[in-house]
């Protein structure tokens, strides 16, 4: 959670499963985008620029036109160009900076890195998933984590900011394979990622597998936890972590789209709120506050994470370190991922 520069301010088209050669265990596009397959018409793309155009702010970064939901290099050179083209626009009126896009590790090669040269392109984000081989098998993707590799020193040569994408969770998937792929994503130095849930979507080849016996998800706590050793990984290597969980899409909510699995509309909220407990008992255990009341100072963003979803951090504390009290004081001065204790009142006697 280190300061910074305001993250850019994305526009975002998706191209539901678009350009995809393979239909990924755990895809069902159209639920996660809440959107039709495949390519928009340029007038509806236009549409949705100008509309998000409009919540612009003076405080946000940077504005991104952003392709998402499909494997954009793996689209015909023609519509990549197009699409591009259209974008592009935007940015030499001087209505957005750049432009970014998500793709497939094994759709990174020379001949596609040549169309998108003479365009503004700010960020790609390569869908990872798993540097575990045989995860990746079993859910489908069709490439390898050699690939992945490949890919993100091929687009570091030629310059481009990377984003990886990773899942926790899928079939074969565990607690220590989850870190390991993190690990070695971390190695190859990108430069922020994401980190996803599996969840089972209806119309998914998953959603067939949990129906048939051959599959369990994981749950939201489990989930949860591994997540939560990811971000201390890459934190540690100095890599953001720019969104946890999945965004928020109508028929995720009500339920029309997730037949199991660790959904949760405030993901990484949870994750964030396990990060600041154990952050909380660190900084009592070190200043020995057994007993009576204690004051945690944290800087005010923070100070929902801190709590936990209805208190419940402070109540953990409360029991973990037999205290009669707990008070959280916002401030200011304190970076955002920072905590201190401090004794109101000695314990009683």
């Amino acid at each position: 959670m280190a300061e910074g520069p305001p993250r850019p301010f994305i526009v975002p088209l998706f191209l539901p499963q678009a350009g995809c050669p393979f239909q990924c265990a755990f895809c069902n596009q159209r639920h996660i985008s809440g959107k039709p397959r495949g390519v928009p018409e340029p007038a509806a793309l236009r549409r949705q620029i100008e509309r998000f155009l409009g919540y612009r702010d003076a405080h946000r970064g940077e504005t991104q036109i952003a392709f998402y939901g499909g494997n954009f290099l793996g689209l015909e050179q023609a519509l990549v160009e197009e699409l591009l083209t259209l974008a592009q626009g935007y940015v030499a009126a001087g209505q957005a900076a750049g432009i970014r896009f998500s793709t497939r590790p094994d759709s990174v090669d020379a001949r596609r890195l040549k169309w998108i040269a003479p365009f503004t392109v700010a960020a790609i984000e390569l869908g990872v998933q798993s540097m575990n081989d045989r995860v990746l098998t079993l859910a489908h993707r069709g490439h390898s984590a050699g690939d992945s590799a490949a890919a993100m020193v091929r687009l570091k040569a030629a310059g481009y900011r990377i984003g990886a994408q990773l899942m926790v969770g899928l079939p074969g998937d565990s607690h220590a394979r989850s870190l390991a792929s993190g690990e070695a994503t971390a190695r190859l130095g990108p430069d922020f990622v994401r980190i996803y849930p599996t969840l089972v979507l209806r119309g998914s080849r998953l959603a067939l597998a949990y129906r048939r016996g051959r599959y369990a998800p994981w749950s939201l706590a489990r989930c949860v936890a591994t997540v939560k050793d990811l971000y201390r990984l890459f934190q540690a290597h100095g890599i953001p972590i720019i969104r946890m969980g999945l965004q928020d899409a109508a028929d995720l909510q009500d339920g029309r789209a997730v037949l199991a699995g660790p959904y949760h509309p405030a993901f990484g909220h949870l994750v964030l709120s396990e990060v600041f407990l154990d952050r909380a008992s660190a900084c009592l255990s070190r200043a020995s506050a057994a007993g009576g009341t204690v004051c945690l100072r944290v800087h005010p963003r923070s100070a929902a994470r801190l709590r936990g979803h209805k208190n419940r951090n402070l109540e953990i504390l409360r029991r973990r370190f037999d205290l009669d009290g707990i008070q959280v004081l916002p401030d200011d001065r304190l970076g955002l991922s920072a905590v201190t204790a401090e004794r109101l009142e000695a314990p009683s006697g």
